[in-house]
């Protein structure tokens, strides 16, 4: 199976090595195929917990409350996994904690994605304690024929043909107190984090990718927007990707591209709701832009599928 997947077995005599995210997608879709399992990737996700974040995860064990320690997990998951984004949003009372695959070319984002969503379960509860019960859990694929699986461990109102993977929980639950807090030890992780990342930080173009990925489904995405979350100005940012033989511009095609293939692949939303939530005025032009991208129509592509 990893061979088929072109991955090496040999890398797992270290567990500091890496497997790229592609390698990941690949080995998942063989998985799916070699079983006829349809939700393999939730079984993965069932289970991961803390302990599979690493370094990661022992930072966020030691973080004074479960809040701080989701926002480690949100600011550092690209040491963990290179080509997917984490966010944490709050609105009132509600507390959205989100999974979305940035890398190009992945085809079995339904299987990392369905992943995520279990591994942040196991990861509240970890840091909560068992008592934790989320109010919905969402999944930016179709509802599958058969969800008995996802019902049975969720346990709360499932959504299918969402925006984002994500889990919903009360903001209350952000103020736990963690038992294994210790800012001494905080410190000495910290470290560790920062060595880490001059070892594993992503090129330019790939962390503008990871910004874009959840900037174009909130319509915050324009050049100067963009530059300023960098804290750069335009033409610095224009140059900087340009030293990467880039731009702005091809950038956000590429983007917009990948999550439209996402959700025509994916989801049963039909056209004119995937031209919405993309931001597009009229579904006519992003059935233009679609057609520049791929030489066909949104609704043909997916007929080839």
């Amino acid at each position: 199976m990893l061979s088929g997947a072109g991955i090496d077995p040999e890398l797992f005599a270290d567990p500091d090595n890496l497997i790229t995210y592609a390698a990941r997608d690949r080995l998942f879709r063989q998985c799916v195929s070699r079983t006829g399992c349809q939700h393999f990737g939730l079984l993965v996700g069932q289970r991961m917990n803390l302990k599979a974040l690493g370094l990661v995860g022992l930072l966020m064990r030691t973080s004074p409350d479960a809040g701080r320690a989701l926002s480690s997990l949100v600011n550092l998951l690209h040491l963990h996994s290179q080509g997917a984004v984490m966010a944490l949003r709050v609105d009132e009372d509600v507390a959205m904690l989100t999974y979305d695959a940035y890398e190009p070319g992945l085809e079995a984002t339904d299987q990392t994605g369905a992943g995520a969503v279990a591994m942040m379960l196991n990861v509240m509860r970890t840091l909560c304690g068992p008592d934790f019960r989320p109010d919905e859990a969402s999944f930016a694929h179709r509802r599958p024929a058969d969800i008995e699986a996802f019902r049975k461990f969720f346990k709360v109102p499932l959504y299918f043909d969402a925006e984002h993977y994500a889990l919903v929980f009360s903001r209350d639950w952000l103020k736990v107190r963690l038992p294994g807090a210790d800012d001494e030890l905080q410190q000495l992780l910290q470290k560790q984090v920062e060595a880490l990342e001059s070892r594993f930080s992503l090129a330019f173009p790939d962390q503008v990718r990871k910004v874009l990925r959840s900037a174009l489904l909130t319509g915050y995405h324009s050049e100067n927007q963009i530059a300023a979350l960098f804290s750069m100005r335009s033409h610095t940012f224009r140059r900087r990707l340009e030293a990467s033989a880039t731009n702005f511009h091809e950038l956000v095609d590429e983007c917009r591209f990948e999550i439209a293939r996402e959700m025509l692949r994916d989801t049963s939303l039909s056209v004119g709701e995937i031209s919405a939530s993309m931001g597009y005025s009229r579904a006519s032009s992003f059935i233009r832009a679609f057609r520049r991208w791929s030489g066909m129509t949104p609704g043909k592509w997916r007929q080839n599928r």
